[in-house]
């Protein structure tokens, strides 16, 4: 589907989710984080702000805020796709590994949920991240199923409606 199709007969007519934005405590250390551990895409956008990708056209913008930046709350996660559930494994293991070094806490154990398979950490600066292992374009293929009833996408077996499975 096209923006067009999307937006076909809403009040608003907006084209693309750009962007989201994130809080970040100390701006260089953020950037440290994400481009050597997360593997993000970085690009400074003023004294306290940056913006970040991976993989596709959406960014978040990152600002300092400072020392008093809240916990995200972990409905609140970002996504970070790999391709396998025993990828997400090995994304578990190296972040315990490394928790210490890069200021990660509060890591969860992997887990089916939601379609996937995944867990989630908080970074430096207690913004929710989660690994989960998702077929090529993400969540798309959830859009593909429809409106859900019941259980929807919480069910136990709604994961083998995936195209990959």
């Amino acid at each position: 589907m096209d923006g067009d199709q999307i937006t076909k007969g809403s009040i608003l007519r907006p084209n693309f989710i750009s962007h989201g934005t994130l809080g970040c405590k100390n701006l260089e250390k953020t950037r440290e984080f994400y481009e050597a551990f997360l593997g993000l895409e970085c690009v400074r956008t003023s004294q306290n702000s940056m913006m970040i990708r991976l993989g596709g056209q959406h960014i978040y913008a990152v600002v300092q805020v400072g020392e008093e930046k809240d916990v995200m709350p972990r409905h609140y996660h970002n996504g970070l796709d790999v391709d396998t559930d025993e990828e997400v494994d090995a994304a578990y293991k190296t972040v315990l590994e490394n928790a210490d070094e890069w200021g990660i806490h509060s890591v969860n154990r992997p887990a089916p949920i939601h379609g996937t398979y995944c867990f989630k950490f908080w970074d430096l600066d207690d913004n929710c991240w989660e690994i989960l292992s998702n077929p090529k374009d993400g969540y798309t293929w959830i859009f593909e199923q429809g409106d859900q009833e019941g259980r929807g996408h919480m069910d136990r077996n709604f994961r083998d409606k995936r195209p990959d499975r």
